[in-house]
């Protein structure tokens, strides 16, 4: 790239943002778009409040109205269960609050204890109005959704009977069903006829076992049944700081059955599939947290969607709706059950590891490149966890580990402080060599000189790249490993509040493009930095003036990385800037230890040693007096 190239993409940088800043409102139409847009908002609250009033209202006094219009369209076995009042019940361990409700009887609501909103709220996952578990039953004439029927709670420890909040903990755990029953040819309740939800809850668990007994169907199913469709819907919202990061975190994750790898959405458009084959387990996953449908053997098929949704309920912090239908195994008999599992929990690599389905695998610690994972997986987890073992503060965790990494590549730095070092003494003897070969015509002489040279001084030119090539799985793996650790959520440090999320210390009244509308001071320091240490591995390097627009090229790459680090984990910002001032404080002892005179007379002794030539010089003298005497 040359200077002209650069100074065009500079001036076409300059204009982009000159446009934008020229249509920027004023102060007064500032105000007058924030006015209205707070009227908006209230407006919306307002439709929302009274939304959620009347879906209550509607719930509690027109239970009748609506049991009489359910009574209309099921009939048969499951007429009586059309009519009732939904009840909520409530089962609570260590770490989990769930809800389970009479209609459908289903988990309604996840609350996850341990965990809260970037904005201090409960942090749940779903709620009754923003989720649908659904079971479609093909009953004679008509096929009956579970959605629609009132199931009945049963307790299986009878000390526990009739209470309505149930909690377990430690090891313990228990069962707790939803049932509901057929009616006999009498249009009784037969008792001994009916589906079951039994939910099994641990008390220190996020993952729940799930049954669906069905126990005297025959006659009531179609006698050629299958399979059985569930639907499961979730509407996600906004639970971290960063909507951009969260919205580009969030997706639809699955695993073929007995496949090694898992499939994935692409997280930036909208998406539905139909999946043909076997299926494991579906994941509706987020940045740091995820619900999961697991089957205990497979599940037939499934369609799948993802899309971004908006919600009223929920202005600003709506993120994407998810979708599934999946095909359930079923077997014709006077009893038959579908095992699976429920998991609402963190995206956690020790929570995951432990339950052996490959669960980790929607964490992005690199899972492309085998390297990257292998770093993250065997090296920085296993630190990052031993150090924090300690109950240090995370961001005192973050520099230790960045110091026991320069000490590990310790011997790569200094290897290439002293191909740098060697490099610059030779500038000089290489700027000789140059002048002597002006033309390109004798390009070929000029660079078997220069290789003579390097070759008698003991340099090698290629030394300081090497190491920095080992060095670049190691950056990547860090760049994928802090934005998904949630051992970072919420973490505070300094003026950083969330180590997970940008640090933001001033807001702008306006967005600037390919920037953002705040100032991320981890980032900013960062980059500041990381132009220092590009002026002085320069200035090291000793480089001439041949590609002047390639040195201007790595000063402006640090600024164009600014937009993009501005909205990223402030933690891995801070890892960053650690490694630059850590790297400067070993090139300043580098400098002071190593004495370049001696190092200069050492390489003047070895270039009077007679230097074997290599294959390679060899094949290039040949090649130049093959051109030679082409030429003559």
């Amino acid at each position: 790239m040359d200077k002209r190239s650069i100074i065009g993409l500079v001036l076409i940088f300059a204009l982009m943002l000159g446009y934008s800043l020229w249509n920027m409102p004023s102060e007064k139409e500032r105000q007058a778009l924030k006015l209205k847009q707070d009227s908006i908002a209230l407006v919306q609250s307002k439709l929302a409040v009274a939304q959620k009033q009347e879906q209550q209202k509607s719930a509690t006094t027109d239970t009748v109205k609506k049991d009489s219009a359910a009574s209309k369209v099921i009939s048969g076995a499951f007429s009586k269960a059309s009519k009732g009042e939904n009840k909520p019940f409530i089962i609570e361990n260590d770490v989990l609050k769930l809800q389970i409700d009479s209609k459908g009887g289903r988990v309604a609501q996840a609350e996850l204890k341990k965990y809260k909103t970037f904005d201090s709220l409960a942090l749940i996952l779903f709620t009754p109005d923003s989720s649908r578990f659904n079971l479609s039953l093909p009953a004679g004439n008509q096929s009956i959704n579970t959605a629609d029927l009132y199931f009945e709670p049963f307790w299986y420890n009878a000390s526990q009977k009739g209470n309505n909040h149930l909690v377990v903990s430690g090891k313990d755990s228990l069962q707790f069903g939803m049932r509901v029953y057929a009616v006999g040819a009498d249009s009784t309740v037969n008792k001994n006829r009916y589906i079951e939800y039994l939910y099994t809850v641990h008390g220190n668990q996020y993952m729940i076992d799930f049954k669906m007994n069905f126990i005297g169907m025959q006659g009531i199913l179609e006698d050629n049944t299958n399979y059985l469709t569930l639907e499961w819907s979730t509407r996600l919202h906004q639970l971290e700081k960063s909507h951009k990061t969260e919205l580009a975190n969030t997706t639809v994750y699955y695993k073929p059955y007995q496949a090694k790898d898992i499939e994935y959405f692409p997280e930036t458009k909208d998406k539905t599939e139909s999946v043909k084959t076997k299926i494991q387990w579906i994941s509706f996953k987020q940045q740091f947290f995820s619900s999961t449908l697991i089957s205990k053997d497979y599940f037939v098929n499934a369609d799948l969607a993802c899309t971004k949704s908006s919600s009223v309920a929920t202005p600003g912090r709506a993120l994407k709706h998810m979708e599934s239908s999946i095909a359930l195994p079923y077997e014709q008999g006077k009893t038959s059950s579908i095992a699976m599992q429920m998991y609402y929990g963190p995206n956690k690599y020790k929570e995951f590891r432990k339950y052996k389905l490959d669960l980790e695998k929607q964490i992005p610690l690199g899972w492309s490149f085998f390297i990257l994972s292998w770093i993250n997986r065997y090296a920085v987890i296993t630190v990052f966890d031993w150090l924090s073992g300690f109950n240090l503060n995370y961001g005192i965790i973050i520099l230790l580990l960045t110091i026991m990494l320069k000490i590990v590549l310790f011997p790569i730095a200094y290897k290439t402080y002293m191909s740098s070092a060697k490099m610059r003494i030779l500038k000089p003897e290489i700027d000789e060599i140059n002048a002597k070969y002006p033309k390109k015509e004798d390009a070929l002489k000029k660079q078997q000189a220069t290789m003579t040279l390097y070759k008698k001084a003991g340099a090698n030119p290629m030394a300081g790249c090497l190491p920095m090539l080992l060095q670049l799985p190691i950056l990547l793996a860090f760049f994928r490993f802090f934005p998904a650790s949630i051992e970072l959520r919420q973490q505070h440090f300094l003026w950083a509040t969330d180590l997970s999320a940008y640090d933001s210390v001033y807001n702008l009244p306006f967005t600037i493009p390919f920037y953002g509308d705040h100032v991320s001071l981890f980032c900013l320091l960062m980059t500041i930095s990381t132009i220092i240490y590009t002026k002085l591995n320069n200035d090291m390097m000793a480089q001439s003036n041949q590609m002047p627009g390639m040195k201007t090229m790595m000063y402006l790459m640090p600024v164009m990385f600014l937009g993009f680090f501005n909205e990223i984990s402030s933690g891995l910002s801070y890892y960053y800037l650690l490694a630059n001032l850590i790297t400067f404080a070993q090139m300043y002892a580098f400098r002071k230890l190593i004495n370049e005179d001696k190092l200069h007379a050492k390489i003047k002794e070895n270039q009077k040693k007679p230097v074997k030539k290599s294959a390679f010089q060899r094949k290039l003298e040949e090649i130049t007096k093959a051109q030679q005497a082409a030429k003559r």
